[in-house]
């Protein structure tokens, strides 16, 4: 009798142990309130050796324009962000560049050790997914100090993550110049600006074939700017608390691309990066459109509102009627079969559009993006 019972309360906490993972992390997912705005950027190759010191004063940074004005995360539902910043980008065969300019008339910093958590200061911060599917991408995070948080995400935090802190990037370099003085309240700073060189070996683990990129190809990017409201106490900054709750004020968010909502862990809505093979100032060039970009974002939706439902009912719909999208027009999208297959079972999903060259694109219930084509 003692036997059975063991082999039930064993029995109930393997159940317990396969269940309560798999539905913690397919709690409801915000859908964001804009469309993807894609961006694009054309990423050319410099004529001369780039120096890290933070200056962007070669001769090929200044010839490569700069990315828009960063906006707010959540797009224009809120005020346009207090201080200007804007990036550029080039590579070669070794490097991914990256060049940022912040307005800032504040400059400070505090956080010293790698692997802090960068945003806990004012910072800059890169994400990178080189295969566009939303999974295993990059996250690199910078203060004025040239601080550096490096991490590699398998997964978005709404789709159960993990987020590696350990991880760090073999031959990063970095340096952050101060147009001003740092941490200094007693007068006025222009800004800071930032360059980073990222080793393409660092990035091909999540890359396409496991290479880095070559003319024509696209990759995911975005960047983010955290901006504390700060006060001068005891001759030093402080962060602006609430008078109420005496905690920080919530720092504000910019981003090149906007989010559609507060949280940057968003990679269908980054921007797109071409890689050309033209050196910096030699001609004007303009980025493919992604002609997949309407199926995806219409896979996308379908993935918000099953794991809305799937919080609601436990279980995953069997067709758009369920999901209330059968009359929604984003879902018709021109040269694909509509509507869309649905396979489901209680606790997965995947999503497929076929078009007439029998290729398709997919998305399970994880998030996870691609394609697939007939042989």
């Amino acid at each position: 009798m003692k036997k059975k019972w063991l082999f039930l309360i064993l029995s109930l906490w393997l159940v317990v142990l396969l269940i309560v993972p798999l539905f913690s992390s397919l709690q409801r997912v915000e859908e964001p309130a804009i469309n993807p705005a894609l961006r694009y950027y054309m990423c050319h190759r410099p004529a001369e050796p780039i120096i890290i010191d933070g200056r962007l004063d070669e001769p090929s940074w200044k010839k490569v324009y700069w990315s828009e004005d960063f906006v707010n995360i959540d797009g224009k539902r809120r005020p346009k962000p207090r201080f200007k910043t804007r990036a550029k980008m080039l590579w070669d065969d070794q490097y991914f560049y990256f060049g940022a300019e912040l307005e800032e008339p504040h400059v400070w910093a505090t956080l010293t050790a790698r692997d802090s958590i960068i945003y806990q200061d004012n910072d800059f911060e890169i994400f990178i997914d080189p295969d566009g599917d939303s999974h295993n991408y990059y996250e690199l995070e910078i203060n004025a100090l040239n601080t550096v948080w490096d991490l590699f995400l398998v997964k978005p935090y709404r789709d159960g993550g993990p987020a590696i802190h350990g991880w760090d990037i073999k031959g990063l370099k970095t340096a952050v110049y101060v147009d001003g003085t740092l941490n200094n309240p007693a007068d006025q700073d222009k800004g800071w600006s930032v360059e980073i060189a990222i080793p393409w070996e660092a990035l091909i683990e999540a890359a396409p074939y496991k290479k880095k990129p070559g003319p024509g190809d696209q990759w995911r990017v975005n960047f983010s700017r955290v901006e504390y409201q700060t006060v001068v106490e005891n001759g030093v900054y402080a962060k602006m608390k609430d008078k109420r709750t005496g905690r920080p004020l919530p720092e504000y968010n910019w981003t090149w691309a906007p989010q559609g909502l507060i949280n940057i862990h968003y990679p269908e809505m980054w921007g797109y990066v071409q890689f050309s093979s033209t050196v910096a100032g030699q001609a004007k060039e303009y980025c493919d459109e992604d002609p997949a970009a309407d199926v995806k974002w219409a896979l996308r939706l379908i993935y918000y509102r099953q794991r809305d439902f799937f919080t609601q009912t436990g279980r995953f719909a069997l067709n758009l009627e369920e999901l209330d999208l059968n009359k929604e027009k984003k879902l018709k999208v021109k040269n694909w079969d509509y509507p869309p297959m649905i396979q489901a079972t209680s606790n997965l999903f995947e999503v497929i559009y076929t078009n007439k060259k029998a290729e398709r694109w997919h998305i399970r219930q994880d998030g996870l993006i691609w394609k697939t084509e007939a042989n």
